[in-house]
């Protein structure tokens, strides 16, 4: 019920998203011809679904509780039917997109801060992916979901969050989105909803580290704060300009276990050859954590045997007296990890502690609260057929290899022809000059003998003459062989790359049959269910930070849900509600109980009909605001 006296501007959010103006474009819809105190109910009745404990719709059918009544202001609970109808039509009008808009307006609002002054640091939001497993006996468009560590069909999630962990908006897609795809339009999206001229600082994690979408993001003035890949980096040599090491966290002991320093990193531009993305670094060198080197040390002559030891003798092994010893330790290093910004100048400790600080916020809430309130709840598995996108790479990567290897075909069938071509004709060559050497050296040698010259220097002359003939043709020979291994040189590259078309056509019609048809999700009630948990998500988070005792500033949903949830008895006034909660059977929880009711009283709050709200434990009178000033003076 308290959480029920906070949610007016929600509600007020979500009736403006059913104007009369919306309602008549479906005028055969029931929503359209409900009253507005109906439609009021309704709204509450998907609000405070997993409030008491129902995780879908479905779950009405066997619901006999009284909370959900009161909480949506009715006798009874909605059942099962009225409520699916209620949210089946909301998502034919396209209520998805206004609920989406209205709790940005409303998180904007109700987590507003203080602008930041000229010296003062900019805050940061933090947008994370989630992905949550879909169950389909169709294929439809699968992802990693890193809960569950495995590639299933799902729907995708982009979640900001502020500083502090509180979910400020989401949306969803299919599961094969890319989060650098699905990160601008939610920036877009909450900027335009919540007035706000720019989300100037992003924490993203690794997945955001994409050059190009870097570069994106800095030229629009915003400034992006993310982690490095490992494969990016090497070492401490894949940076310049690193400064010096300073302390960034210590143990209880005092000694630190985390130091960090300053430096350059650039990336280049896929898209834009030649340009590089200058980044800085935070270089977080964690001690506690070490790693194997990637460059051992070696000596001259190699690497080290393993019975060698470092004065350059050998273990005698053989020796039957000879105790084994444990190998040196291979040489390590602290563990990396290089926290980057777009922006031009950093403080090396801010900029660690932004990233180190936020996301475990971040987790903590997706953890602590969207995962217990139904998070990964899927509602509404309508489904419109797409085009296989699994199937269409494959068949856009066996296209390209075809058209490469066709293309590669017609050049080594070109090169063939060149070849023998040119192998016949140097073949020609090497005949006509060997008859013309030959020739030569007949005519040589006749005339040697009329002129009377001995027989042995006639012999010697001619085996000269012969020698140097021989060498002239061998050069011509190689000539020609050489056309002639370039010929089966490409004539085996022509048989290979028409056997591979052959191949290839063959996997490509393989591909087209065993193709199954996929389908996309409908996720307009999806997104609507999830805007509706995200926000009571934020009722239970403001109502922890304003009425709860300081022991409760980072308590989950289901250490709250027992407060929540506690029975007791309602007097209804003219004037005022009065409340009162059974006990519990803890001490330390009475104790927490009562300072709740104390808080409630002092802030006085108001339902939605205007009526001052009050709480008490059972047992105990009403506490009033009067009696704890006195009590206090």
């Amino acid at each position: 019920m308290l959480a029920a006296a906070h949610q007016t501007g929600w509600l007020s959010a979500l009736e403006a998203t059913l104007s009369p103006s919306r309602l008549t474009v479906a005028p055969a819809l029931r929503l359209a011809r409900s009253q507005p105190a109906t439609l009021r109910c309704q709204l509450l009745t998907l609000l405070f679904l997993e409030a008491v404990g129902l995780r879908r719709t479905w779950d009405l059918r066997s619901y006999t509780g009284q909370a959900l009544a009161l909480l949506t202001g009715r006798g009874l609970a909605y059942g099962y039917r009225h409520t699916e109808r209620f949210l089946r039509e909301l998502a034919q009008i396209g209520a998805d997109d206004a609920f989406t808009e209205a709790l940005a307006i409303w998180s904007a609002t109700l987590w507003k801060r203080p602008l930041h002054g000229a010296d003062g640091p900019v805050p940061a939001f933090y947008i994370d992916g989630h992905r949550k497993a879909v169950y389909a006996d169709h294929l439809i468009p699968r992802g990693l979901v890193g809960r569950l560590g495995k590639i299933l069909g799902c729907r995708a999630l982009v979640v900001l969050h502020d500083q502090e962990g509180h979910p400020l908006l989401v949306t969803t897609h299919r599961g094969d989105q890319h989060l650098t795809i699905g990160l601008p339009a939610i920036i877009t999206r909450y900027e335009q909803a919540a007035d706000l001229q720019s989300l100037q600082r992003i924490v993203v994690d690794r997945e955001g580290m994409a050059a190009e979408f870097l570069a994106t993001l800095a030229s629009e003035g915003r400034t992006v704060i993310t982690v490095l890949r490992t494969d990016q980096y090497r070492g401490l040599e894949s940076f310049s300009e690193v400064g010096e090491f300073v302390p960034l966290q210590v143990n209880r002991q005092g000694k630190v276990t985390r130091e960090v320093a300053l430096a350059r990193f650039t990336v280049s531009l896929p898209e834009h050859l030649g340009q590089e993305l200058p980044l800085r670094v935070a270089l977080i060198r964690d001690l506690c954590r070490q790693v194997p080197c990637e460059e051992q040390p070696e000596d001259e002559d190699g690497p080290l045997r393993w019975d060698e030891k470092p004065d350059g003798t050998h273990e005698y092994w053989l020796d039957a007296t000879w105790q084994a010893t444990p190998l040196p330790a291979p040489p390590t290093m602290p563990k990396l990890i290089p926290i980057i910004t777009t922006a031009s100048e950093a403080d090396a400790v801010e900029l660690a502690q932004t990233y180190t600080s936020g996301f475990p916020a971040q987790e903590n809430a997706i953890r602590d609260w969207l995962l217990p309130l139904g998070i990964d709840v899927n509602h509404g598995f309508a489904k419109t057929p797409v085009i296989n996108s699994e199937a269409s790479k494959k068949r856009e990567a066996l296209q390209r290899r075809l058209d490469n290897v066709k293309r590669w075909a017609e050049g080594a069938r070109k090169r063939m022809h060149n070849a023998s071509t040119l192998y016949r004709k140097r073949c020609q060559l090497t005949k006509e000059r060997a008859t013309e050497l030959y020739r030569i050296l007949n005519t040589h040698q006749q005339e040697l003998q009329r002129q009377g010259v001995e027989n042995f220097q006639v012999r010697q002359t001619i085996k000269e003459e012969k020698a140097v003939a021989d060498a002239e043709i061998e050069e011509y020979q190689q000539r020609q062989w050489k056309a002639y291994h370039t010929s089966n040189k490409e004539f085996a590259k022509c048989e290979k790359y028409c056997r591979e078309q052959r191949e290839l056509l063959r996997a490509i019609e393989d591909l087209a049959q065993q193709e199954r048809d996929m389908y996309e999700l409908d996720n307009r009630k999806d997104q609507i269910m999830t805007v509706c948990k995200v926000a009571l998500a934020n009722v239970g988070m403001w109502v922890r930070d304003h009425y709860f005792p300081a022991e409760y500033a980072h308590a989950s949903w289901h250490r709250l849900q027992v407060f929540f949830q506690l029975p007791g008895r309602i007097f209804w006034g003219t004037e005022k509600v009065e409340v009162e909660l059974k006990r519990f059977n803890d001490c330390a929880l009475n104790r927490d109980l009562e300072a709740l009711c104390e808080k409630i009283v002092q802030e006085q709050p108001h339902l939605p009909d205007g009526r001052r709200l009050l709480v008490r434990v059972q047992g105990t009178g009403i506490l009033r605001l009067d009696a704890q000033v006195q009590a206090v003076a």
